[in-house]
């Protein structure tokens, strides 16, 4: 590869190699370098990026959640003065990074809780009310101010979920789960992952079915393209349980016998029954004189 270089004096945006270059999913960066690009009070809600880009809520959602555990991205819930409750984001050109005065770690863009955008400035504190005049000899204390509301607590979902160790799995379930890159390539699984996967491997191999079969049910007609990384695909192959082994004296339920047409003895006419030599019109008939 060869660059062709242009020196760019306006209308560019600086980005680091750590960023640009990170393993994982291309949505995550195109979505952080769409970011860095944007002015500040710029909106930068779900919604908005959907409109922008051609992924859907579920994709856009997960990168930015990614950005948010890599320290990219903070997402902070603040109360403005009319007592409504908005999201300020704010976007670090490093994990960690102080502004260096220029904005450009500096607040993104903010939105309230229906998708509306906020103001580009911070909002102010609200200020107590201002204590009436009372008359004269009256010691009476000034009622006190009502204390803020407490803010709500972050959503558990953007919470960093605890790592899994892969020493605490089964081994055998492990076994399975590696050996699957023999049957295609593309099934490489971190230790993570493995680890993560194991239990619902375990219950399979737990219910009688081989490791064969489930390499089997792991790998036949897989898609031709990943739009995400196997562990997905493995995981959902695998979140039904298993039927349990019946036992080895069961057996297996018996058909009722069927019944052959035979024809009456009365008048003919062809009907089934195992029983009788007569229809039911036939054995009516019969049974009429003896009841007058």
């Amino acid at each position: 590869m060869i660059h062709v270089r242009t020196r760019l004096t306006a209308d560019f945006t600086v980005i680091s190699n750590a960023l640009a270059q990170r393993r994982g999913s291309a949505v995550t960066v195109g979505v952080a370098a769409y970011i860095l690009s944007l002015p500040d009070g710029a909106p930068v809600t779900i919604a908005a990026l959907c409109d922008h880009f051609s992924e859907g809520e579920i994709l856009i959602s997960r990168a930015l959640r990614e950005l948010e555990e890599a320290g990219y991205l903070e997402r902070r819930r603040e109360r403005l003065s009319s007592g409504r409750i908005r999201t300020r984001t704010r976007f670090y050109a490093v994990p960690g990074g102080d502004s260096d005065g220029d904005g450009t770690d500096g607040p993104v863009g903010s939105s309230a809780p229906d998708g509306s955008d906020g103001a580009d400035v911070p909002p102010e504190p609200p200020k107590p009310p201002r204590p009436r005049k009372r008359p004269t000899g009256g010691d009476a204390p000034l009622p006190a101010a009502p204390a803020p509301a407490p803010l709500p607590a972050p959503d558990s979902r953007h919470r960093a979920e605890e790592p899994v160790r892969l020493a605490d799995a089964d081994p055998q379930a492990v076994a399975v789960l590696s050996t699957l890159r023999r049957v295609d390539p593309r099934l490489v699984l971190s230790a993570r992952e493995a680890a993560r996967l194991a239990p619902a491997v375990s219950e399979w191999l737990a219910a009688g079915v081989g490791a064969r079969e489930i390499t089997e049910l792991l790998t036949t007609r897989l898609p031709d393209r990943f739009r995400a990384r196997p562990a997905g695909i493995l995981a959902f192959r695998l979140r039904e349980k298993p039927l349990p082994v019946p036992a080895d004296n069961a057996e297996p339920p018996v058909p009722p016998a069927a019944v052959s047409m035979r024809n009456c003895d009365g008048c003919e006419r062809g009907f089934r029954s195992a029983e009788h030599d007569r229809c039911r019109d036939c054995r009516s008939r019969a049974e009429l004189p003896a009841a007058g």
